[in-house]
């Protein structure tokens, strides 16, 4: 289960995602009182770490 934890060190980059996802993006970390950001950071590591197949082990190899 997906847990919306806060975390401190970030670097900046610059992603370009549609309205609608920014927009329930932003009302998740409302809610769960954290930023966008780190939000957006969670997901994206739960999703890799949910990856399938032969991409996800390659990530883990690099790491």
């Amino acid at each position: 289960m997906f847990v919306v934890k806060k975390n401190s060190e970030m670097i900046n980059k610059t992603f370009r995602l549609p309205v609608d996802l920014v927009e329930r993006l932003t009302e998740v970390a409302q809610a769960q009182e954290v930023s966008v950001n780190n939000l957006v950071q969670q997901c994206c590591e739960y999703a890799l770490g949910d990856m399938a197949g032969e991409a996800h082990r390659d990530t883990k190899q690099r790491k």
